[in-house]
């Protein structure tokens, strides 16, 4: 059996009922993967699907006499609120295919005048015509989503299903003879036994029931009770499997299968020693990190796996800094700013109906004075999201103090993060004029992501940009950045009653820059190569991380840990060396901050990204041309 088709390795497969035939999934160079069957007699292998379509999930029915798999056929683009691009949600349905000529199609055409005798035929149902697969491929009529899971037996076509706009996923059944789909229940998976009499349904963490075979909903009552099932571990023997297949991981996944330059097996030598000596897991943890870091290469991680949990008191936080004067009480010095719609961003003291300001006192905290008290945290331990009683005054004295009620927060980076941004946002308008804008984006990921449409389209209207990838943790949406960043000017549309505006749109006009540093890492590196590469401005600051050796996400380790493989590397487009790693990408202005100033709030690399902004100006494009005279067509 193929492992791979040119470089791409195959995926999810299963065996036919008689163990003749295996059906796996061959992801394709698009973004279409395509379902194939293989011959085990023959060694031969065979293409089933179309590529034009992406499917997946193929599955053999109990019965051998079909191939059902899910695939995106459905096409309803859905266009974004912020701009006029589309985005495709929902769009596999369940499919199926007689293996061969001779089985009758579920959904056959029946005459409403003739009662036609069934054909006998000669030939074995079981068998499999690969001449025409693809023409007799038959949906089953539910409505498009996200299939997965996909088992037939008796007739009836059993399936997960989840769908952009519904909450969870749904366990689902079509019974092919009453031509109809029930719910079975909103389960987040199933499994059925092997003689196809009972089915496992996943409710929750914990949570398993287990039923006969259902044509109906399920209302699980009882459920499979894991809480005393113990395992009885060798930890000293689990740890070798564990470094074992650390190892092993590495060997056959790791992007360079010369390892490097390293000679893998002595290296597997070199720290086998040191795990009989083992007697934690974070012992174990470290030896594979040393191990993994031979290869002196980023995203090389190992982690967690059987460790004790410690439980964590989170102290509740305010929202603002306090400073203690001779009165022996706490003055607010700041509060910081938040959006206090968003859960994830309250500034518990700034919030409607508190009415404590800066530069008030705050007294007592669930009426223990903070007079005397050298931690003004301690009342607040283990408050987080708890409403407690504050006391506070405009003088340092418990006379005349006011009460009110806040609920602390567990973590006030975030708001420490939206108030250095919105200041940076200050700063810049203020030295531009209100002409250049500002985005700063945190990482390559959701986050990232938002903090782009967040401030991006907003901006559009300025005549310069500068990008601050600094400190950008990385992720995998740059390209989506680098497009809307890259697009250029073709012509300029003007409505009748309103401003012109830029075709394409969605574009800011003007010069732009990006700022970077040392802590600029993963996509975070990619990003600032991708915007030197494609010449959209200089860049600014420091030399990036340099860690771009990609990962797909952890295999399973026995005791639950994680290693993180390098496994795909970017090289240049001459295809003359590998870029990036170990090096990073190389500003073409350096400047370092000073961490002193930095600290007191002048920001060199920022300031220096304003200059250079304002300088391209001078001799750029930056803004809309007015519209020429309108023509005469009078004769």
């Amino acid at each position: 059996m193929v492992t791979q088709a040119g470089d791409w390795e195959i995926r999810n497969y299963n065996w036919s009922p008689d163990s003749k035939w295996i059906t796996y999934t061959l992801p394709g160079r698009g973004r279409t993967s395509r379902v194939a069957l293989y011959d085990v007699s023959k060694g031969e292998n065979y293409l089933v699907s179309s590529e034009w379509y992406n499917s997946n999930s193929a599955n053999f029915s109990r019965d051998g006499k079909f191939l059902l798999f899910a695939s995106a056929r459905d096409f309803h683009p859905q266009y974004s609120h912020t701009e006029w691009n589309h985005a495709y949600f929902n769009m596999e349905k369940v499919y199926m295919i007689p293996l061969s000529k001779s089985t009758p199609s579920p959904f056959a055409l029946k005459s409403d005048e003739v009662n036609a005798e069934k054909e006998e035929s000669g030939e074995n149902e079981s068998s499999v015509d690969m001449d025409g697969m693809e023409d007799r491929i038959i949906a089953l009529p539910v409505e498009a989503g996200n299939y997965g899971n996909i088992e037939m037996i008796n007739g009836k076509v059993y399936y997960s299903m989840s769908k952009v706009g519904q909450s969870g996923s749904r366990v689902k059944v079509y019974d092919l003879e009453k031509k109809k789909e029930t719910e079975i229940g909103k389960f987040g998976g199933y499994s059925l036994s092997d003689n196809g009499k009972k089915m496992l349904l996943y409710e929750g963490p914990g949570k398993y029931t287990i039923v006969d075979l259902p044509s109906g909903e399920v209302k699980a009552k009882d459920f499979v009770s894991l809480s005393d099932m113990d395992v009885m571990v060798n930890l000293k023997e689990e740890w070798k499997e564990v470094y074992y297949e650390s190892w092993r991981q590495m060997r056959d996944f790791f992007y360079d299968p010369g390892m490097h330059g390293n000679d893998w097996p002595a290296i597997y030598e070199k720290y086998k020693v040191l795990v009989d000596h083992v007697n934690h897991r974070a012992d174990l943890t470290y030896i594979i990190g040393e191990m993994i870091g031979e290869l002196n290469v980023g995203h090389a991680y190992a982690g967690e796996g059987d460790l004790p949990e410690e439980k964590r008191l989170k102290t509740g936080l305010l929202g603002a800094e306090l400073e203690r004067d001779a009165s022996g009480y706490y003055r607010v010095s700041k509060i910081l700013k938040g959006e206090n719609w968003r859960k994830d961003l309250r500034s518990p003291l700034s919030e409607a109906g508190v009415g404590i300001s800066e530069g008030d006192y705050l007294i007592a905290i669930n009426g223990q004075s903070l007079k005397d008290i050298e931690n003004p945290y301690i009342p607040l331990l283990d408050k987080a999201g708890s409403i407690v009683e504050v006391s506070y005054n405009s003088k340092p004295k418990a006379e005349g103090a006011k009460t009110t009620l806040v609920k602390p927060i567990a973590d006030e980076s975030e708001l420490y993060y939206f108030n250095w941004v919105n200041e940076n946002i200050r700063k810049v308008n203020e030295a531009s004029n209100g002409k250049v804008g500002y985005i700063h984006i945190p990482d390559m990921g959701v986050a990232g992501l938002n903090e782009f449409v967040k401030h991006f389209y907003p901006q559009l209207r300025k005549e310069g940009l500068i990008i601050d990838v600094r400190g950008n943790g990385g992720g995998n949406v740059s390209p989506m950045i680098i497009e809307r960043l890259r697009r250029e000017l073709a012509m300029i549309d003007k409505p009748r009653n309103a401003a012109p505006s830029t075709d394409p749109g969605e574009m800011v006009l003007g010069p732009k820059v990006t700022l970077l540093d040392q802590w600029s890492a993963s996509d975070g590196d990619l990003f600032p190569y991708r915007f030197k590469h494609h010449g959209i401005g200089p860049l600014i600051g420091h030399r990036s991380w340099g860690g771009v050796v990609g990962i797909r996400g952890s295999l399973p380790l026995v005791d639950g840990g994680y290693l993180y493989k390098p496994e795909f590397a970017s090289y240049d487009v001459e295809g003359k060396k590998w870029i990036i790693e170990g090096h990073g990408v190389d500003p073409d202005i350096e400047v370092d901050n000073n961490v002193y100033k930095e600290y007191m709030g002048e920001d060199e690399q920022l300031n220096r990204g304003i200059e250079e902004v304002m300088k391209m100006m001078k001799t750029e494009m930056h803004s809309i041309p007015p519209p020429p005279p309108y023509p005469n067509k009078t004769r």
